[in-house]
C-alpha cells in the first residue's frame, strides 16, 4: 500500500486567508492574522518602454525589453542597426526612429508617472543646430523650440528629456508639432512614480 503524506495544514490555511483577504479587502480580520497588501489601485506594475522605430520588441545591452512602436498613430519608422551612438549604455535604443509623427499615446492606470523621451540624431542630412527643431507636450507639459542637434551636443548622441506628469484619463498622450523639419524620437520610458 503506497502511503501518502499530506501538507501541514498552518501553512494551507494561511494561504487560504491571505487568498480571501486580497478578494475580499472589506472582510472584517481576526486578531493575528494579517491583511495581505493589495497594490495602489490604478498603479502600473512596472516601467513601460516603448522602442519608437520598431515593430518588434527590443532586449537593450542591460536586458530590458522594448515593446514595438505601436502607440503612434502616423509617422515614419526607420532602423540604423549598423550606428554607433555615443552618450549611453544602450545604443540598440538610438538606431531607430520614428519622424514625422504626431502623437503617441499609451493607455496607462492613472497614477504619477516621469515619462522619459529617448533622442539622437541618426539622420545624416542634419549636421547642425536649428534643423531638426519641433515642439512636445506630454500632458499638458510643453517644451517649445526644441534644437534636437543642440540638445544631444551633435549627431550620433544619446539624450533624454524627463518629463514628471500626472495622467487623470488612462492614457498618456503625447503630441508633436515639427516648427523646422520633422519631430523624431527613439524612445518613450514611463516609469511609474510613488
Amino acid at each position: 500500500m503506497k502511503t501518502v503524506s499530506l501538507l501541514p495544514l498552518a501553512p494551507l490555511r494561511a494561504g487560504l486567508v491571505a487568498l480571501l483577504l486580497s478578494l475580499a479587502p472589506s472582510l472584517p480580520v481576526s486578531p493575528g492574522v494579517a491583511r495581505a497588501a493589495a497594490p495602489a489601485p490604478g498603479a502600473a506594475a512596472s516601467t513601460i518602454r516603448v522602442i519608437a522605430g520598431l515593430m518588434v520588441p527590443l532586449t537593450d545591452e542591460t536586458g530590458a525589453r522594448w515593446l514595438p512602436s505601436g502607440d503612434f498613430p502616423d509617422g515614419e519608422a526607420v532602423d540604423r542597426p549598423e550606428l554607433r551612438i555615443a552618450n549611453t549604455d544602450i545604443p540598440s535604443v538610438y538606431r531607430s526612429e520614428r519622424y514625422g509623427m504626431t502623437r503617441f499615446v499609451r493607455k496607462i492606470p492613472n497614477g504619477n508617472y516621469v515619462v522619459k523621451l529617448h533622442f539622437a540624431v541618426t539622420y545624416e542630412a542634419i549636421v547642425g543646430p536649428g534643423q531638426c527643431v519641433f515642439t512636445f507636450d506630454v500632458e499638458g507639459n510643453v517644451t517649445r523650440d526644441f534644437d534636437l542637434f543642440v540638445k544631444a551636443g551633435g549627431a550620433l548622441k544619446a539624450h533624454v528629456e524627463s518629463i514628471p506628469v500626472t495622467v487623470s484619463d488612462g492614457a498618456l498622450d503625447i503630441r508633436f508639432t515639427g516648427q523646422v523639419g520633422n519631430p523624431t524620437i527613439s524612445a518613450v520610458e514611463i516609469v511609474p512614480q510613488p
